[in-house]
């Protein structure tokens, strides 16, 4: 056991485990019951589609790096690859997981640190999901069980009619071939870091994705914090975009309108408000592996 290791007894952690499940079970447990049997979600169904972190990764509590968990029930993380035993007979995240995912904790701080230092852009309107769509007929629809709002005509004279000024690279990637030339930038992966603004829906959503890629060392909490923030995010998302989701008891937000896009942009600003601090957490939680987890597992330059 590393001595900057917190101890946590059983008494202490396993209170924390319980109300970690239960606050899964209160946001996707009736959705999962439902999709056992067949039924489609648009909101949720991408956060586990899209994102590759499965409904039981997000079910399992873990502490994050740097934290020893003591007791009996310890034992249940030993046929987890990514635990080892500590000295005390409890378990911990293993130490040499720093060295594999040096990486990509350097990759994911830069990218929040060069987001943070961004003033927010509202000006997109959400309609990235519009040009998905955008005169590409009935093969592009990414959502094939739900309408569009407008109809095809419809939702590409909306694009006609408005300026995309998408900043997101993994939305920018799904536009139609006609789409494309119309963004006010040409997006590329090695330029995400460049682009990566605080205002953008996406952004603050993969806060989730970026929280959860470094699992288990960063801890359930932060990455629960997140993908609520990514619900919320993808609900917004879904109601700005063309499609009728009025089955789902989701009212569009009309960003065809002016007083849609109004709504829009203080829907945005909520949301880049709520991220602001958990990208600040994200940031810290890298830092503090990179500098004192990184010295505790060797990795630090010689």
């Amino acid at each position: 056991m590393n001595a900057a290791d917190v101890v946590l007894p059983e008494s202490e952690w396993t209170p924390q485990r319980d109300a970690h499940t239960d606050r899964i079970e209160r946001l996707v447990g009736d959705y999962l019951r439902d999709r056992a049997l067949g039924k489609y979600h648009p909101v949720l169904d991408f956060l586990f589609t899209y994102y590759s972190f499965k409904p039981g990764h997000l079910f399992r509590w873990g502490p994050g790096f740097g934290v020893v968990f003591d007791g009996p029930r310890a034992a249940d993380y030993a046929h987890f690859a990514s635990y080892e035993q500590a000295g005390s007979g409890g378990y911990r995240v293993r130490s040499s997981l720093l060295r594999q995912r040096r990486s990509a904790i350097e990759f994911t701080l830069g990218l929040l640190t060069a987001t943070s230092s961004r003033q927010p852009n509202l000006g997109c309107f959400g309609l990235h999901e519009w040009a998905m769509v955008y005169r590409g007929g009935q093969s592009a629809l990414r959502h094939g069980t739900v309408p569009l709002r407008l109809g095809h005509e419809g939702t590409d004279e909306v694009v006609d009619s408005m300026k995309l000024r998408c900043t997101h690279y993994d939305a920018f990637r799904f536009f139609t071939a006609d789409a494309v030339p119309r963004n006010s930038l040409v997006l590329t992966p090695s330029e995400r870091t460049d682009r990566e603004q605080p205002g953008c829906v996406h952004a603050s959503m993969d806060l989730y994705k970026w929280s959860y890629k470094l699992a288990p060392l960063i801890d359930s909490t932060l990455i629960a914090d997140c993908f609520e923030l990514a619900l919320q995010a993808r609900t917004v998302d879904m109601r700005a975009s063309p499609y009728d989701l009025s089955d789902y008891g989701l009212a569009p937000i009309a960003i065809e309108t002016p007083l849609g896009r109004a709504e829009y942009v203080r829907a945005q600003s909520a949301l880049t408000a709520r991220a602001a601090p958990l990208r600040s957490e994200l940031t810290a939680r890298c830092q503090n592996l990179l500098v004192n987890g990184g010295a505790n597992a060797g990795l630090t330059d010689e």
